[in-house]
């Protein structure tokens, strides 16, 4: 399957690279280009990519905004194919990253990543999963975990979780990919994805990501673990 990117950045430079990484990828095809956030959203509507790779600065609408409309519940119609945004930043956390999060965001990297960083984020977030640059990772946890009126999903909801549904949590949150966490648990992948799919309406959560920050929040793992050293 060919996964349909969209590129949103205000720099056309730094367009023009991305997209000449990813046309060199078989498994992706850039199928728009904008450099401001509304058009992003209108093109998104459009054009229904699997993955967003949108700047957080940009003049107008601002990537967060964009995000927010882009994942909002119902935007694409098709509640099976939702559009996943991965944000690129030259920051490594601030105030607009955070945000960026809260918004709907699946993924964030660095512009200063390395090209194999980038493709892998894309289909990390393609296939459901997270991703977050390990530079930017550690200081959004400490950011979440230092704001004590965050939405945070109840201890409740966290001990409504199974025993193997928590597993799987953390797992995710150690940075493990589906395929990953069903080899270390010994089930198949299908079933990770149950599970995952679970632990998001239990907590509450949008998706994966917010899952992962939960479980730091609650204490499941701990920030500078493996995940992240």
């Amino acid at each position: 399957m060919t996964l349909r990117v969209l590129l949103v950045d205000d720099q056309p430079l730094v367009r023009a690279g991305i997209a000449m990484l990813l046309a060199a990828e078989p498994d992706m095809a850039v199928v728009g280009e904008c450099g401001d956030g509304a058009d992003a959203v209108a093109q998104a509507l459009a054009l229904r990519p699997d993955v967003v790779l949108m700047d957080v600065r940009m003049s107008g609408m601002d990537g967060v905004e964009a995000t927010r409309r882009i994942t909002a519940d119902g935007f694409t119609g098709d509640p099976d194919r939702p559009v996943k945004v991965v944000i690129l930043t030259t920051y490594h956390v601030d105030e607009t990253v955070y945000a960026a999060l809260r918004a709907g965001a699946s993924g964030f990297l660095l512009k200063d990543a390395v090209p194999a960083e980038l493709t892998l984020a894309v289909r990390a977030v393609a296939a459901g999963e997270a991703w977050l640059d390990p530079a930017v990772a550690r200081g959004l946890l400490d950011e979440f975990t230092a704001r004590p009126g965050q939405q945070v999903p109840t201890p409740a909801r966290m001990r409504g979780l199974t025993d193997r549904e928590r597993e799987v949590l953390v797992l995710a949150a150690y940075g493990l990919s589906n395929t990953e966490i069903a080899a270390s648990l010994v089930i198949g992948e299908a079933t990770v994805k149950t599970h995952l799919g679970r632990v998001l309406m239990k907590l509450g959560v949008r998706d994966r990501t917010q899952a992962v920050v939960a479980a730091y929040q609650h204490g499941l793992v701990e920030p500078g673990s493996r995940a992240f050293s």
